[in-house]
């Protein structure tokens, strides 16, 4: 657990760092996400991206435990 601690928080530290090219990930955009807007109202739900990236980390965290 300690070791999994260290390497979350170092791979935060890096996603600061490395924020401005971060940014520039079309995340949050994809295809399939749900963006509502109406008169002052304004709703987005990245439902792809969600699924997109817990899929890129439950293959990472499998590929670690192994």
């Amino acid at each position: 657990m300690n070791r999994f601690l260290i390497v979350v928080g170092m791979l935060c530290i890096l996603a600061g760092l490395g924020w401005h090219w971060l940014a520039r990930i079309p995340f949050g955009r994809l295809p399939g996400d749900i963006h509502i807007v109406r008169d002052g109202f304004n709703f987005h739900f990245p439902i792809v991206t969600c699924i997109v990236i817990s899929a890129v980390l439950s293959a990472l965290l499998w590929l670690l435990r192994r």
